[in-house]
């Protein structure tokens, strides 16, 4: 059974003052809410506009930062759910916690049921695949639609390239890095960027400020890096129940520049998904940024079908 959905008078009560001063309102103007997913521990998440459910999903290093133009747009239509994962954005930061895929997969179920969020288009990206989709593969009729951006739900046990990129980040040379030199946000996001130029100073550094230091890299970041080849069981089991997805309605939207995740992988979401609508953008990893109108209008295009 289903833990009954938080009311919003709850949700009001659970709403603080105060804004870190280093987010930028102008840019995510969005009213700030806050669920308790563990004893003692908050998600913050956003919750805009009316409508059918639209729950968004980021990965790694990012917070629900980067779904604000697509948020800004839909929420005229749609009620726009986004989280940021434990240690990401505004939530809290629990030391007890693993950061791993599969024990933010469980947080985000437990925030989904809380809200009796149902019938809902999920859209993932990044990280965000391997994280929210068993809400669509453990709980049938959960998910009606669903929208991948350069995602995943696979191993990457028979991918060389990917296994490199795995061993590097993931043993104690990439911890170090990402520890000492901030090697997630510093280099490998703005190397997503096909036009590094959209990766503004004033973007950068709400990506920037959730990790000031070395401890917070290395306890938040790091363990989703060892994950790209430490998580690969979990992996195998989301892509064994694969066909539950089938027969959902389905967009991925895909940056054919984006310097990690190549055109194989959307080649295999191609194979997973047959009758999706394909939309491939000359951009990076990050299509939500480099191209917002482009994905916008991919979106309402999807999203005005009649099922």
């Amino acid at each position: 059974m289903r833990p009954a959905p938080v009311l919003p008078s709850e949700l009001t009560e659970r709403v603080p003052s105060a804004t870190p001063a280093w987010v930028d309102r102008s840019a995510y103007p969005f009213r700030s809410r806050f669920l308790e997913v563990l004893p003692g521990t908050r998600m913050h998440y956003v919750d805009e506009g009316a409508g059918d459910v639209v729950l968004f999903v980021h990965g790694t290093p990012t917070w629900s930062f980067e779904w604000r133009g697509v948020i800004r747009h839909l929420s005229r239509t749609h009620r726009c759910v986004a989280i940021d994962h434990l240690g990401f954005g505004l939530s809290d930061r629990p030391r007890d916690f693993d950061y791993t895929p599969e024990s933010h997969a469980q947080v985000l179920r437990t925030f989904v049921d809380r809200l009796g969020l149902d019938g809902l288009t999920l859209v993932v990206h990044d990280f965000g695949g391997p994280i929210g989709l068993p809400i669509a593969l453990d709980t049938p009729g959960r998910a009606r639609r669903l929208v991948v951006l350069n995602s995943w739900m696979w191993s990457f046990e028979d991918d060389r390239e990917m296994q490199r990129a795995g061993r590097l980040v993931g043993g104690a040379f990439g911890r170090f890095l990402y520890r000492r030199a901030n090697l997630s946000l510093r280099v490998l996001t703005p190397s997503g960027y096909a036009d590094r130029r959209k990766l503004t100073p004033e973007i950068h550094a709400q990506y920037l400020a959730p990790f000031p230091d070395a401890d917070s890299r290395s306890r938040v970041l790091w363990p989703l890096a060892r994950a790209i080849l430490g998580s690969s069981a979990y992996y195998d089991s989301l892509w064994e129940r694969r066909g539950a997805l089938a027969g959902l309605p389905a967009l991925v939207i895909w940056g054919t520049k984006d310097p990690a995740f190549k055109p194989r992988l959307l080649e295999r979401w191609q194979a997973v998904l047959p009758t999706a609508r394909v939309v491939e953008l000359p951009v990076g990893h990050w299509p939500q940024e480099e191209a917002p109108d482009e994905v916008n209008r991919a979106l309402d295009d999807f999203l005005s079908l009649r099922r």
